[in-house]
């Protein structure tokens, strides 16, 4: 695109830990061995049972996130152990049973989500997305699945919109939210059964919406098959599925694409 002899070049950009590292750099904020200490850390640390990521916040502006089912409380207790030591004062584990959080209890700011299953440790940020991501549910059933996309994506600032028991057995339920629908930045449709949800939502808005199907139904619907391969085979344009139960994976994606921000040069 021409526009008085420039050309207008129109790029995606994420705020990476680099990118703010080099910002406070030209700020004057930090010094530039300060940044090349941040840079050159070392990248994981090997404790035997796990490689701990150290550098997946400089390379993704996202730092590693615990994934606590087959591991035991104790295994837990020392990933988070290395993790705290190095630096890390937020912390997320997902998948956390109950008597897993018992044995994290007695560290300072660690809050258990018992319907998410989510262990959260550290402070929950002010959303600075660019808009609301909508969590929107089939049935009351969904809401595990949806509280951790939710709980995830607050986690990682943004401002998050539920509605829950919304299916399409009762259309009226999801079209007396339009306004929300239509203003949201990204959706996601979290439904089990036949996954009707996601289609019905993908024909109403105007943004991205990622499908999330459960294990949600009875016999037939296959602990959630049923549901995937309908969302996957959406006429809706604009879906995008991740896998069964996966809200973990739905609000970390629903959060990439609301801090992605056009650049001009």
């Amino acid at each position: 695109m021409e526009c008085k002899n420039h050309t207008l070049n129109l790029g995606i950009i994420m705020n990476t830990e680099i990118r703010k590292l080099l910002e406070n750099v030209q700020a004057g904020n930090i010094s530039i061995d300060e940044a090349l200490l941040k840079i050159k850390m070392e990248p994981y640390e090997d404790i035997g049972y796990a490689k701990i990521d150290l550098h997946r916040k400089v390379r993704q502006g996202v730092a590693e996130v615990v994934y606590g089912a087959g591991k035991t409380p104790e295994q837990i207790l020392g990933i988070v152990d290395v993790m705290q030591n190095k630096g890390q004062d937020r912390i997320l584990i997902t998948r956390l049973s109950s008597e897993a959080a018992d044995s994290l209890s007695h560290i300072d700011e660690f809050n258990y989500h018992k319907d998410a299953r989510i262990g959260t440790i550290g402070y929950k940020p002010e959303p600075d997305g660019l808009g609301k991501i909508v969590v929107a549910t089939g049935g009351t059933s969904d809401v595990p699945v949806a509280e951790e996309a939710a709980l995830v994506a607050e986690w990682y600032g943004n401002e998050v919109v539920r509605l829950y028991d919304v299916g399409v057995a009762g259309l009226h339920r999801l079209l007396s939210h339009k306004e929300e629908i239509m203003s949201a930045s990204v959706i996601i449709a979290i439904a089990g059964m036949e996954g009707a949800l996601a289609s019905v939502i993908g024909g109403m808005a105007d943004c991205p919406v990622i499908a999330v199907p459960t294990s949600v139904g009875y016999g037939a619907s296959f602990n959630g098959l049923s549901a995937l391969l309908s969302m996957l085979n959406s006429c809706a344009s604009g879906v995008s599925v991740v896998n069964i139960d996966n809200g973990f994976g739905a609000g970390y994606q629903a959060s990439m694409i609301n801090h992605m921000k056009a650049t001009v040069k």
